[in-house]
């Protein structure tokens, strides 16, 4: 089965930066590309940051310049480096493969931006 487990969150003033890791089982990962995804209160999932399994990278206009994603095959570990914070970011964030079927989702992680 594949299970996806989602860290890093937490509460962090305006401007200042968080690191998410995803960890993956399951899936043969080095193969698949895989997003991070982000969904706040009352709005749909949306797709901010992604990477290929030939390292090629995508973001959303909201997040371009301020976040990097990144993957680790060897730990089959994704990763999305979060800077210049705003309180717009704040959402649980969860990563899934980019190909359908998705994976089942996770519990994802919370992230919170205020002052």
């Amino acid at each position: 089965q594949v299970q996806l487990v989602e860290s890093g969150g937490g509460l962090v003033q305006p401007g200042e930066s968080l690191r998410l890791s995803c960890a993956a089982s399951g899936i043969i990962f080095s193969l698949l590309g895989m997003g991070w995804y982000r969904q706040g209160p009352e709005k749909q999932r949306e797709l901010v940051a992604s990477i290929t399994n030939g390292g090629s990278t995508n973001y959303a206009d909201s997040v371009k310049g301020r976040f990097t994603i990144s993957r680790d095959n060897a730990k089959r570990t994704v990763y999305l480096q979060m800077n210049s914070l705003k309180p717009e970011d704040t959402a649980v964030y969860y990563c899934n493969v980019l190909r359908s079927p998705k994976a089942s989702w996770g519990q994802g992680t919370q992230v919170t931006v205020s002052s």
